[in-house]
């Protein structure tokens, strides 16, 4: 056995940390293409030890093993009764040529569904560009087999990945059936938008567009990618056109459902920041792409000019982040559509989710150049969660089944490999995080790296502030929260507020929050705790894990409850209006001298922290990350560890003792001349329609 295998492998097993792993198996990976056909049966033992972590590098080893019994290994792995075995091999298996004895597993994962079918579609769609005649009668013959309308839809959306006529016909056969289940049908009329070769195609979708139903809006949007309707914009843009997406939000100018699932500060950013760019000389169409139904995305292909708001329909209900993996064929469809119509210049992406994955993907297509926002997303979470126990060896492969945290880490990687340039938030150790977390030296090439801080609108909070001295009766915003706080026990009514905003998602800690309050004397007994977010209606699975963590803890801690305030979540410009009330109080309702609380386990810059240390309260944030570089520790603010309970309870003590010193109009004008001076929203435009017309111009688009 060659020596450097056995110290690539000893290098993954005895690595200090996960964040480490995801480096060091790169070694391992070129170890084993170098020992070849030898490193086979090693990778393959090593894939059985309860050591998932170092399992799940051996699979990626594997893959870059040229031998025919690394290919038997991974098309095993497809039926191994470990979900994390099988969802890796269906990856791995995208980087080796088409083995005609995995094709029939690799379509059983994806009638499967989740994270896994999508992977095993990916390999499948790689694999058909050669053999689409060995794969598309197995796909079809799986389709035959089943009466599951979400599994049919999954398999026609398959069949629509596969070129060729054996493909085209079964497509054109589900899509004319009118007995078919409709999501297996709409599956179906949209692949064939990307088949303007195919007559019949071209034919059956020019018939169905003209009916008024769901299936004819999207034969409409399918017959703009055939060409069949044209759809111009109104003249060329006196500018760039930019396009920026989140599609996990459901955004709309009034931001009315932020705090809920995952519209959170990057949906109430997109929107102010879009305004703002679309007012910066140099640009003059902004493109913000976000989930929507078909309907809309016929109606926003309309021409247009300013900042418009353009949804990409993803043909299923709309899930977390987390899940909404398996809508990478149909968000792509949707984003090259967007793209194209508009004839966009430049993209900006964040975050490594599918929508990035997506638009990536039909970037290169299309020679658009990409800004990638680069955040230690999801290295900060992963190592975070290691420190705290919650994610090691014994469970990486479990856990990563469910966040997906090697994929997002190598689709991070991607990104910024592909990148026309990389924006940075700014942290106090930059270059120390970069290279710790992520392997990345940011002074080799620092043409390429700009560090943009996010920014809000101080009309906003002026705005909220006016409002509350506005003489007569009380907006609906202090209406309703003085309702809020009327529904709290009397001797509760006139205490100052602790109030957090965000969504319920463990990444925000708002469990470690009540749990901190609740289990101090001073806090819970000398002020109320307020937290905004959550559907509380019809939370979503991470919704509803938090709540039922954060009603644990408030039943080990009696009396806890009646002073513990949730009303899920609420409009941008309501929030504002709130976080200025929690710093005046009100007559007859809250305190005054309340302070503003940030527990997330990691945040990379904090909008809604900035935002609270816009309307004067004092705020508790996290250590690392952004906040410290805004946050005067002592002065405007306290930085923490909030991933400790006790700390966070210390922290919140001395930011209300702060809260309550003398001198707080220096304080109030000190923080506010601090987001004023370098975040605001049109600064960071400024900022941002410089990179864009530098990407621009390199790639020849301006």
């Amino acid at each position: 056995m060659p020596l450097s295998l056995l110290r690539a492998l000893d290098e993954v097993q005895q690595a200090p940390f996960v964040v480490d792993v995801l480096r060091s198996s790169d070694h391992l990976a070129a170890a084993a293409a170098s020992a070849g056909p030898e490193s086979v049966a090693l990778l393959a033992s090593t894939i059985h030890e309860p050591d998932e972590l170092t399992a799940v590098a051996a699979v990626h080893a594997l893959a870059k093993v040229f031998d025919d019994g690394a290919d038997a290994v991974l098309s095993e792995l497809l039926s191994h009764p470990r979900p994390f075995l099988r969802e890796h091999a269906s990856w791995a298996l995208g980087s080796r040529l088409p083995r005609l004895d995995a094709i029939g597993r690799l379509v059983g994962v994806v009638a499967g569904g989740g994270f896994s079918g999508v992977l095993a579609q990916r390999t499948l769609a790689g694999w058909a560009v050669s053999a689409p005649d060995q794969i598309a009668p197995v796909v079809e013959g799986a389709l035959a087999a089943t009466t599951s309308a979400a599994v049919r839809a999954r398999l026609v959306e398959t069949l629509g990945l596969v070129p060729g006529p054996i493909a085209s016909r079964a497509l054109l056969e589900v899509a004319a059936a009118t007995g078919e289940h409709p999501t297996a049908r709409a599956a179906a009329v949209a692949a064939l938008g990307d088949r303007p070769t195919d007559p019949a195609a071209v034919a059956l979708v020019r018939d169905l567009r003209a009916t008024d139903d769901d299936l004819g809006t999207v034969a409409r949007l399918a017959a703009v990618d055939l060409g069949i309707d044209s759809v111009e914009p109104a003249g060329a843009a006196p500018g760039l056109t930019v396009a920026q997406l989140f599609l996990h939000a459901d955004i709309d100018r009034d931001l009315s459902r932020a705090g809920a699932g995952d519209n959170g500060g990057v949906a109430t950013l997109l929107v102010r920041l879009g305004d703002a760019l679309a007012a910066e000389p140099g640009v003059g169409r902004v493109l913000t792409l976000s989930r929507g139904t078909p309907r809309a995305a016929v109606a926003a292909l309309s021409p247009d000019e300013g900042h418009l708001l353009t949804p990409v329909p993803l043909l299923t209900e709309a899930t977390s982040a987390a899940q909404a993996w398996p809508s990478r064929v149909a968000a792509g469809r949707g984003i090259r559509r967007v793209l194209r119509t508009h004839r966009v210049d430049v993209l900006h992406l964040r975050m490594a989710e599918v929508g990035s994955l997506a638009a990536a993907e039909v970037a290169r297509e299309l020679g658009i150049p990409v800004v990638f926002t680069l955040a230690p997303d999801p290295h900060a979470v992963i190592h975070a969660l290691d420190m705290t126990g919650g994610l090691h060896r014994g469970n990486f492969g479990s856990e990563d089944e469910r966040e997906h945290y090697w994929f997002r880490a190598r689709l991070v990687q991607r990104l910024a490999a592909d990148a026309a340039h990389i924006v940075l938030f700014p942290r106090p150790r930059l270059q120390d995080d970069m290279r710790d977390l992520l392997g990345l030296d940011v002074t080799a090439q620092p043409d390429r790296f700009t560090v943009v801080p996010e920014g809000v609108d101080l009309r906003v909070s002026a705005a909220a502030a006016a409002e509350l001295e506005r003489p007569g009766l009380p907006g609906p915003a202090l209406a309703e929260l003085d309702e809020l706080v009327a529904t709290l026990p009397e001797h509760r009514r006139g205490l100052p507020l602790v109030i957090s905003v965000g969504r319920l998602h463990r990444v925000k800690g708002m469990a470690t929050l009540v749990e901190a309050w609740a289990g101090d004397a001073e806090l819970r007994e000398g002020s109320n705790l307020l937290i905004v977010g959550g559907d509380m209606a019809d939370p979503s699975a991470d919704e509803r894990e938090q709540l039922d963590l954060i009603g644990e803890v408030l039943a080990q801690c009696p009396g806890a409850a009646e002073g513990v305030l949730m009303p899920g979540h609420r409009p941008n410009d309501v929030v504002s209006v709130w976080l200025a009330a929690a710093r005046t109080g009100r007559p007859g309702g809250n305190g005054p001298a309340g302070i503003y609380v940030c527990s997330s386990l990691k945040e990379e810059f904090g909008l809604a922290l900035l935002e609270a240390l816009a309307s004067g309260l004092v705020v508790v944030g996290p250590s690392a990350g952004g906040p410290a570089t805004y946050i005067e520790h002592g002065v405007t603010g306290v930085l923490v560890d909030t991933r400790c309970p006790a700390e966070l309870a210390e922290a919140m003590r001395a930011a209300s003792d702060l809260a309550n010193a003398p001198d707080q109009d220096e304080r109030i004008d000190r923080a506010v001349a601090r987001v004023r001076a370098d975040f605001t929203v049109q600064t960071m435009a400024e900022r941002l329609g410089a990179i864009y017309a530098g990407a621009a111009r390199t790639a020849g688009r301006s």
